[in-house]
């Protein structure tokens, strides 16, 4: 093993040794003999399956067959997750097969961010993960299931699934997916399109035909944001069949892999033959395995908040510091879109997750010795998934990357490091994706532009306010201003300032996630502006540095007079009231800092 990931292993684990063991105990009294419906009245359980089918009635009644706990987070309306239509009785089926039963024990929502994008709605999409982990909570609480299977595959849905699984931590659970969309136009060609479109250079039909010509299909969309990588962490995390996050809907690998995730659930139930509660699989060292997989794919910066509230719920204490330092060991492995021009399907005829977790291994990155749903040892995830006479079979990943514009081995990677900077100064704490940013921009000290929201910023670009070397601000963007919406709208003005020549860069307290890109961009703020921060006092015309290389974000103002000045306020009414939000004002008020996971359910513990 790498020192680095032991140490930084061994320090959460040191760290965290009081909560992991009251977690522990938690999890040892929740377990239970036999089946869990065993513990039910004959009313309860009555009530329990009362709508089954004779066979399955009998099955429930005999209390000698697992029965597997279905949540989905399926609607058509996300592209990513229409294809789970029809899961549930194809999971069904698969475990009758093997003598269990399945149902579906709840539905949780799901956002799209990519159409609430811009809009009122994306305030509620980060408190949406833990409105989803109480969502998956509940229908768990029947106490009915002996095992779950969690449908979930984009931005805050995962996250929420995977924090409630692990409240339910003495179950084993396995995680399915989907796949992804084929590919569609290149993103640099979408990305091209948009920049076009806010120069005012095409029309809104132009940039229409490109999005459309781009999201076109069932499947999770092809660009590495946090969809693709929340895929790519849970399973090197060994909560997915391996090899299975990449493959495309409705073909017979994908329906293969669906039908084995169903069955091997119930063999890892405690009536099964390798009992693996989810406890046993999230632990420190899994946790580091999917900091490095997403540190060596230059993955979503929303995984600094998600795997720190996730880490807390199964009992770790994770921090920035822990990603800053397993970033500067770790080598980025890949260049998908916005780290690259490929999206992940080239990735995944690059070689995919196996060849990825096959270097990261033979370099000591990851953890070996970790237990998975397919069996112990991440070894097993070296493999990847064919059809052989209809029946999935795992073979070995090829020794070499087959395209290494997009895939390369550890030792002759993109960069050495793992393109992640955690920046500290006067303004607080931040982070930084580096790994989209052309070389040299990295660091930039210059005067300070204030807004208060995106579309502030749009208007000034459109008015040719912003062409100067700049940093610009965005704040009250934070968890509990506003619920920290991604900030999306302002890449493509940005990127176009960049190109003419000029020097900007971005600090916000809100959020930019997987398709932060080519602008350096200080993201994450914290504190926040409603929560301390001193962005609530920085003025027009201020210096503000940013230093990726060194770490450093800071207002070059006095201290003297920065105790002088009074933070600005504004009067966020508007982002409080409308399309729901009025109704998630006490989540909001209590969601945690960003560096503590934006979360609402632990802080109080």
């Amino acid at each position: 093993m790498h020192n680095v990931i032991q140490e930084v292993t061994q320090r959460i684990e040191a760290r965290s040794a009081e909560e992991r063991k009251k977690y522990l105990a938690r999890m040892e009294k929740a377990r239970h003999k036999g089946p869990h419906r065993g513990a039910l009245s004959c009313g309860n359980l009555a009530h329990g399956f009362a709508a089954c089918g004779q066979s399955d009635k009998s099955n429930l009644r005999s209390l000698t067959q697992a029965n597997i706990g279905i949540v989905t987070a399926y609607n058509d309306m996300l592209s990513a997750h229409q294809p789970y239509a029809d899961y549930p009785e194809k999971l069904k089926q698969a475990i009758r097969e093997v003598g269990s039963v399945a149902q579906v024990a709840g539905g949780v929502p799901a956002m799209c961010d990519g159409v609430t994008q811009g809009q009122p709605g994306m305030e509620l999409s980060l408190i949406s993960r833990d409105v989803i982990a109480m969502g998956a909570a509940v229908g768990l609480s029947h106490n009915m299931f002996d095992g779950g299977l969690m449908l979930g595959i984009c931005d805050k849905i995962v996250p929420g699934l995977l924090i409630a699984a692990l409240s339910f931590g003495h179950l084993p659970f396995v995680f399915v997916p989907a796949g992804p969309m084929p590919s569609g136009i290149t993103n640099k060609e979408k990305a091209r399109v948009r920049e076009l479109y806010a120069e005012g250079k095409v029309s809104k039909a132009e940039l229409l035909d490109a999005e459309a010509a781009s999201y076109h299909s069932a499947g999770t969309c092809t660009f590495y944001g946090t969809a693709n990588s929340n895929q790519l962490v849970v399973e090197m995390m060994g909560l997915q069949l391996p090899g299975s996050s990449f493959v495309h809907p409705g073909t017979p690998l994908r329906e293969a892999l669906t039908r084995v995730a169903g069955q091997q659930v119930t063999r890892i139930t405690e009536l099964g033959s390798e009992y693996t509660p989810i406890a046993d699989i999230v632990t420190a060292k899994s946790i580091v395995n999917g900091i490095v997989g997403l540190l060596a794919t230059g993955g979503s910066t929303n995984h600094t908040m998600h795997l720190v509230a996730v880490a807390r719920a199964a009992g770790y204490l994770v921090n920035w510091d822990d990603f800053a330092d397993l970033s500067a060991v770790t080598p980025l492995v890949t260049r998908i879109y916005p780290n690259g021009d490929a999206d992940i399907n080239h990735f995944q005829r690059a070689g995919g997750m196996a060849f990825l977790v096959r270097t990261l291994l033979d370099a000591g990155l990851l953890h070996e010795d970790v237990k998975t749903v397919a069996g112990d040892g991440l070894a097993r995830y070296t493999k990847r998934p064919e059809l052989e006479n209809d029946k999935v079979v795992w073979r070995d990943a090829p020794a070499e990357s087959l395209d290494e514009s997009v895939l390369r081995n550890a030792q002759q990677p993109f960069s050495s490091h793992g393109g992640l900077a955690v920046l500290s100064g006067n303004l607080g704490r931040a982070v930084m994706k580096t790994s989209a940013v052309p070389e040299g921009a990295e660091s930039i000290t210059a005067p300070a532009v204030i807004f208060s929201s995106q579309h502030e910023l749009d208007r000034a670009f459109q008015a040719g306010e912003l062409d100067k070397d700049c940093v610009v601000v965005v704040r009250f963007q934070g968890p509990k201003a506003i619920g920290m919406p991604e900030l999306h709208k302002l890449t493509p003005p940005l990127g176009v300032l960049q190109k003419r020549g000029f020097k900007v860069a971005l600090v916000t307290d809100g959020r930019m996630s997987g398709a932060s890109g080519k602008v350096p961009a200080a993201i994450h703020v914290t504190p926040e502006a409603v929560d301390g921060g001193l962005i609530a006092k920085i003025q027009e015309g201020d210096l503000v540095k940013l230093d990726a290389e060194n770490g450093i974000l800071e207002v070059l103002v006095a201290q003297h007079e920065l105790d002088k000045r009074q933070p600005a306020s504004i009067d966020l009414t508007d982002s409080h009231e409308g399309m729901g939000r009025e109704m998630f004002a006490a989540l909001r008020s209590n969601l945690s800092g960003a560096e503590s996971g934006a979360c609402s359910l632990f802080q109080n513990e």
